[in-house]
């Protein structure tokens, strides 16, 4: 994906109205290159999330030896696929010790999530964020 998160907040600021942001939040989940059917593996599923989601992840040194993690996702789900790209936008490049204290709760807030998307959304949102910390802890704990 190319939009980055100073992009999509920005984008955020600029519509007021939430049906516009709902129809970007498609748009960024459709900017998105699906994960090939190999991909969608049961290891790579997102659990706790109503719809299918999928979340890859890679971890990469940097020149300092520490972990750096980028994530790849997909959904079945049109607005979940959009949920996948702001998250992927908030965590990919980024290092280990960087996601893990990363404000998330801040941001959802800046963007406004939490007051519009259902509880059934606002858990599986919560479970992706889940699972990448989860991630950037192992890989951490590995380096």
């Amino acid at each position: 994906m190319t939009t980055s998160l100073d992009e999509i907040l920005e984008t955020f600021d600029f519509l007021d109205d939430w049906e516009d942001r709902y129809k970007y939040l498609i748009d960024l989940g459709k900017e998105m290159p699906p994960l090939s059917d190999g991909e969608k593996t049961d290891a790579n599923k997102v659990r706790g999330c109503v719809s299918q989601v999928w979340l890859i992840t890679s971890v990469e040194k940097a020149p300092d030896g520490s972990p750096v993690l980028s994530f790849k996702g997909d959904s079945d789900a049109l607005i979940v696929q959009g949920l996948v790209a702001i998250v992927t936008a908030l965590f990919s490049g980024k290092a280990a010790k960087d996601i893990l204290e990363t404000d998330v709760e801040a941001v959802f807030a800046q963007l406004g999530l939490q007051d519009h998307l259902t509880p059934q959304r606002s858990n599986g949102l919560r479970s992706m964020v889940g699972r990448i910390r989860t991630d950037a802890q192992q890989a951490l704990e590995a380096a």
